[in-house]
């Protein structure tokens, strides 16, 4: 049985080596498909996974509200009045909204500069609340996040980002329990957030550093006003639902028309998480069918040569009608021929996609954490290769059934 296999499988390679040209370019074909499908695969969960890091740890069902200047007239006011949110509108929503779950405010102080020994780094200052971990869920490298002694004992403490901390401290390590400068004030370091994703509020991340509020009130003089209110609601709640309300509740207290949507900016990150979804789910189906058109096309072209190759060897298969050779047989060779054909230059592009993939992850390592995953799946690969192994048949059917009909008689006149 093993030497019949043995021959069979030369006997196929000899006959796909007279046709070297066409085969080449049928073998091409099918790899492009191939290398088309698996790569656009790889590549949008590779796309996919870098915006959703730079979305990583932000409440899909939250909202960030701020005041602007107000675009309409109201209660005799003009349009074009400033004015600020205060931290009695964090109250207020609370008793008005009961859908909404974290309600926390922050304030943020642009261009502070941070010193420790000789080194310095250029930062911004954000007042928080233990809540706002809740929203924008930290990455903390060393040490812990402001929590709520800080905020009761009023304590000079601060967590800096990744960028302040590379700044400031170069040779790395725990930095937690050292003292740096902040503008002309001292504080100790608690923690170090290592979160670098771009969904950021009021400021980015990796500049950031973060105190308690109320020391933030007290040091800049910020008094009872904040710059942001972030929010989220309870689960089962959609925020598109109530920021009408969340904008009337503020408005209204503060004398600004409750229709002013620019005045009152009222800002629905559960939307914007929805459009993202939305996007992939598009591009993964034009993913799939530019790829198995791609696949496709190299199927028919294996067809096509299988198909030449019969009416080529018209008389040999005759021949082998003549002497014994059942259409069995003869419909089993064709469509062998037709599966390795279609197998060796599939898993050739399947090999060769599985580097240029694995070049691309490497390239969007940072700090030895890989950014996103382009490597297709286990079940991907199997389903290429079985996806392989069916269109080899279909592809090998219509030649392999055209050959079956090949009459000895037929053969020997056309020799």
């Amino acid at each position: 049985m093993l030497n019949f296999d043995i021959d069979r499988l030369r006997e196929i390679l000899d006959v796909l080596s007279r046709n070297k040209s066409r085969t080449f370019l049928t073998g091409f074909g099918v790899f492009w498909g191939v290398f088309m499908l698996v790569g656009l695969v790889g590549g949008g969960d590779g796309l996919k996974g870098l915006l959703s890091n730079n979305l990583a740890g932000f409440a899909t069902n939250s909202a960030i509200v701020w005041a602007q200047p107000t675009t309409k007239p109201y209660h005799g006011f003009r349009k074009g009045r400033q004015w600020n949110l205060t931290y009695k509108d964090v109250k207020r929503l609370r008793a008005q909204v009961p859908e909404l779950d974290v309600i926390t405010p922050t304030i943020t102080r642009w261009g502070s500069n941070a010193t420790h020994d000789d080194r310095s780094s250029s930062g911004i200052v954000k007042g928080v609340l233990p809540d706002m971990q809740r929203v924008s869920e930290p990455k903390m490298l060393y040490g812990r996040y402001i929590n709520q002694m800080d905020i009761v004992q009023g304590r000079k403490v601060c967590v800096i980002g990744k960028q302040v901390y590379k700044n400031l401290f170069p040779k790395g390590g725990d930095p937690c329990g050292d003292v740096i400068r902040i503008d002309s004030v001292y504080f100790s370091v608690v923690g170090v957030n290592y979160a670098d994703g771009n969904m950021n509020v009021n400021g980015n991340d990796q500049q950031a550093i973060y105190m308690p509020l109320s020391l933030v009130q007290q040091i800049y003089n910020r008094g009872e006003s904040v710059d942001m209110i972030c929010v989220t609601g309870r689960p089962g709640v959609t925020m598109s639902d109530i920021t009408d309300r969340i904008r009337t509740v503020i408005a209204l207290d503060h004398h600004v028309d409750p229709k002013d949507e620019k005045g009152v900016m009222v800002f629905n990150t559960e939307m914007m998480f929805s459009i993202v979804d939305n996007m992939f789910t598009g591009i993964n189906l034009l993913i799939w069918l530019v790829g198995i058109g791609t696949l496709l096309a190299g199927a028919i072209g294996v067809s096509n040569i299988m198909m030449v190759t019969v009416r080529e060897r018209t008389v040999e298969i005759g021949i082998r009608r003549a002497i014994g050779a059942t259409p069995r047989m003869i419909l089993s060779q064709i469509i062998q021929e037709s599966i390795l054909l279609t197998s060796v230059a599939g898993m050739s592009g399947i090999l060769f996609v599985v580097l240029v993939l694995q070049e691309l992850e490497m390239a969007n390592t940072t700090d030895g954490v890989v950014s996103a995953h382009f490597q297709i799946s286990f079940w991907t690969a199997i389903g290429a290769v079985v996806l392989l192994s069916v269109l080899g048949v279909l592809a090998g059917l219509a030649p392999a059934i055209r050959a079956m009909k090949v009459k000895p008689v037929d053969a020997m006149r056309d020799e």
